[in-house]
């Protein structure tokens, strides 16, 4: 027996939105068997938007009983039956949720009219209940009320399983077809092109525009993962209904799917990606020459158009390394903006400035320290290859870090004996990198030591 199902609500997602109207249509296949309707009163405000779209007021559910009066009666009608709806998983989700706060737990087969027609009749304009509604013939009165609606979902379906050739309710019926959790949009045939191997992977909406950028181990095995948990919140539920195609990029490792994503979050901005927005590398040491001639450094919030000597995401770090290379090479706090105010300069007081600060020293001898310093801090960043499996297997990925920062990465041949930095930057793409980037490569270096070569800093320039 088949339940067919139309709920009306006071918003889009389960989790804070109420039912407002239900109906419940049982169907044998091939005819009507009972019919069930009630307004329902949701106990939260209606939106004004929905008023208008239902003509359900508050004024018309005061009277009507709250959802708990008739939940038994409801989870009864449903039980043991093929829940049936036009994109199923919104109707589901809530009656599951709703049932659920009151002990009873819905878990029931379900087919979705939307996914069943795309199957059934190909090349529609459209499959909103409207659109096909108006394709196929189906006279609809009484439009988003929960009646009128079940009632067209219902002649609707009974046209699917009459034209339904090719066993695509079946097929749908089956415990781990994809259809049965799949976002409404979605066609299953979208996964099942999707491979089991580290890469990147894109959801588009309508009109092709990546929504939502993902890493995985297995590109498959993840994207599964997001229609498996079909969560009642606002965010979910709207997310869903926006995928309309998939698309991916396949990587050697995981590692280079972790920076790819970052790379790719950075360019595309997706809608749905939050965290990886958010991070920036705020700062960066840069050096200029004033006007009497002294090198100075200074931490400056990082500018578009300059490149920093270094660049951290927070102040007190490039303080501190600042400080730490103002003592060793004997600098000026002051002409390094660690010391401000117009007060003694406390290198001289401490003995470690030699008062570049009150031009008593030749600033070609104090700019050589400033350089030595620089170059201290180059040599002590590390420059390295992490060379590990590529997508196939005449391949060898490989991700580069130079003078501490993450230059890019590509893949090199297998059979190739190990190249000069030079030869290596050939087979790769340069990429924009960030602390985060940055720790993921350190972190996975130190995990697998045995794929890390390190460059010297001659060999790299």
């Amino acid at each position: 027996m088949y339940a067919i199902v139309d709920i009306e609500t006071t918003g889009g997602f389960a989790a804070n939105n109420a039912i407002t109207e239900i109906a419940i249509v049982l169907h044998d296949g091939q005819h009507e068997i009972k019919r069930y309707e009630t307004l329902i009163n949701p106990g939260i405000a209606i939106p004004r938007y929905v008023q208008s779209l239902t003509g359900i007021t508050e004024e018309t559910v005061k009277d009507a009983p709250f959802f708990d009066e008739v939940a038994n009666e409801v989870f009864q009608l449903l039980q043991g039956n093929i829940f049936v709806a036009h994109n199923v998983n919104f109707d589901y989700s809530f009656l599951k949720h709703q049932l659920g706060h009151l002990g009873y737990s819905l878990n029931l087969k379900k087919l979705c009219t939307v996914r069943l027609s795309r199957k059934v009749f190909p090349d529609l304009p459209g499959y909103s209940l409207g659109n096909l509604c108006r394709s196929l013939g189906i006279e609809i009165e009484n439009r988003h009320r929960a009646a009128g609606d079940a009632n067209a979902t219902s002649l609707l379906f009974k046209m699917i399983l009459e034209n339904d050739r090719e066993g695509h309710v079946e097929q749908m019926l089956k415990g781990k077809s994809k259809d049965q959790y799949l976002p409404a949009n979605l066609p299953a045939a979208a996964l099942e092109q999707l491979p089991p191997v580290p890469g990147v992977y894109y959801f588009h909406n309508q009109a092709g525009k990546v929504i939502y950028v993902g890493k995985a181990k297995n590109i498959s095995k993840r994207v599964t993962s997001h229609f498996s948990n079909n969560k009642p919140n606002k965010q979910k539920q709207e997310f869903l209904r926006n995928i309309y195609s998939i698309s991916h990029q396949t990587c050697g490792t995981e590692l280079m799917a972790y920076l790819f994503e970052c790379i790719e979050i950075k360019r595309l901005w997706p809608q749905y990606n939050r965290s990886l927005k958010r991070f920036e590398q705020t700062y960066g040491i840069y050096m200029f020459e004033d006007r009497n001639g002294y090198l100075r450094l200074a931490i400056e919030k990082r500018k578009k158009h300059l490149q920093p000597l270094y660049s951290f995401s927070l102040m007190v770090e490039g303080q501190n390394m600042l400080r730490k290379m103002i003592k060793q090479f004997n600098l000026c706090p002051k002409l390094c903006f660690i010391q401000k105010g117009e007060g003694s300069c406390d290198g001289i007081e401490a003995g470690y400035c030699l008062g570049a600060c009150e031009q008593k020293e030749d600033p070609s001898i104090y700019n050589e320290r400033v350089a030595e310093a620089m170059l201290l801090l180059k040599k002590e960043l590390p420059s390295f290859a992490l060379i590990d499996d590529g997508r196939d297997a005449g391949e060898q990925s490989c991700v580069l870090v130079e003078e501490g920062k993450f230059y890019g990465m590509g893949y090199l041949p297998v059979d190739a004996n190990f190249m000069s930095p030079e030869e290596i930057k050939n087979h790769l793409t340069r990429y924009p990198e960030n602390d985060y980037m940055r720790g993921l490569i350190y972190e996975y270096a130190q995990k697998w030591p045995n794929k890390k070569i390190a460059l010297t800093h001659s060999l790299v320039k």
